[in-house]
């Protein structure tokens, strides 16, 4: 170990320093911080590293910025947690940015005026190809400025229900009870017809309809639809429940129970639970539910009710 030193000390003694240096100073200059002009773009590798740390800076500045504030904010009770997630994904955005700016400008040297430019090609390409993701970021803004749906807030979309889980830069993640994460592009948010059933006033009415046969008694099917929502849990009493009789049915005599509640992301779990206080109810009354009927008329002719052996069709026959 002590040879190996000393030989090493021998070798920077005789090593020829100037030499040396203008060696690193050729590969700076001529190699590294060499500047390549291409129109108003002068770009080196040393800025272009720079542009990439102020990049990664910035992303992760933003992100970390973001979650300081939204915790700082979630101590306040009053604030809604859709606004806290709204201030928190704009400040993201504003930053990053920010940072983009900051990163063409240092890595190539672009001005305000060139950045304009480069962002118009961008729009010639996004006119082109791009219009259905370009269509998505602006939903994205239109979603967390103007706030139609929320984080939190529970929504159906076609035929898939659940969560707003998060609102993103381009899609929407949906939480169904499934625990399944749907996908959803955030223009079909804005363009299509979406239910919220957090959206405003928190109460939302539901309605359960039912069908009786024919020979029922109108005013004990009422007054059994009327207890049947007496004793499900989460259904208000103000406003209290309401029978309505719809209309005389081909076969039926066509009824639907509407009631209230202030929990209407549970709506399926309620009218399950009326659903099994109605059956209850109506096989103690001797209510009977009515079921389809088909009356078949014979024309000009007579179908014979008894056939013997010799009408019926044969098994051999049939093969």
């Amino acid at each position: 170990m002590g040879r190996l030193a000393f030989m090493l000390m021998e070798l920077f003694a005789f090593w020829d320093w100037p030499a040396v240096k203008a060696g690193i100073q050729h590969v700076w200059h001529d190699y590294i911080n060499r500047s390549f002009q291409i129109g108003n773009i002068a770009v080196s590798l040393t800025t272009l590293v720079e542009g990439v740390v102020i990049l990664i800076v910035a992303l992760l500045a933003s992100r970390a910025i973001s979650r300081l504030i939204e915790r700082r904010i979630a101590k306040r009770q009053y604030i809604d947690a859709g606004i806290r997630y709204t201030v928190a994904r704009l400040i993201h955005y504003f930053i990053l940015a920010a940072g983009v700016l900051m990163a063409l400008k240092t890595g190539f040297s672009l001005d305000l005026t060139s950045i304009a430019v480069l962002f118009t090609a961008l729009s010639v390409g996004i006119g082109f190809g791009l219009q259905y993701i370009a269509s998505d970021i602006a939903s994205g803004f239109i979603l967390l400025f103007e706030r139609p749906i929320r984080v939190g807030d529970r929504v159906t979309i076609g035929d898939d229900e659940g969560d707003i889980h998060s609102i993103n830069l381009r899609t929407t993640v949906v939480l169904t009870n499934d625990r399944i994460a749907v996908i959803v592009p955030n223009s079909s948010l804005v363009r299509e017809r979406v239910v919220n059933w957090s959206y405003g006033d928190p109460r939302a009415r539901l309605t359960i309809p039912i069908s009786v046969a024919t020979n029922s008694d109108v005013d004990l099917v009422t007054e059994t639809l009327a207890r049947a929502a007496q004793e499900v849990s989460d259904i208000l009493t103000q406003p209290e429940p309401k029978v309505q009789f719809l209309r005389f049915g081909d076969s039926s005599l066509d009824f639907r129970l509407l009631v209230w509640t202030n929990k209407p992301r549970a709506h399926v779990q309620i009218k399950s639970d009326v659903n099994y206080r109605i059956e209850k109810l109506f096989r103690e009354a001797g209510i009977q539910v009515s079921s389809p009927q088909v009356e078949v008329r014979v024309l000009g002719g007579s179908i014979p009710l008894e056939l013997n052996s010799d009408q019926l069709p044969r098994l051999n026959d049939c093969e």
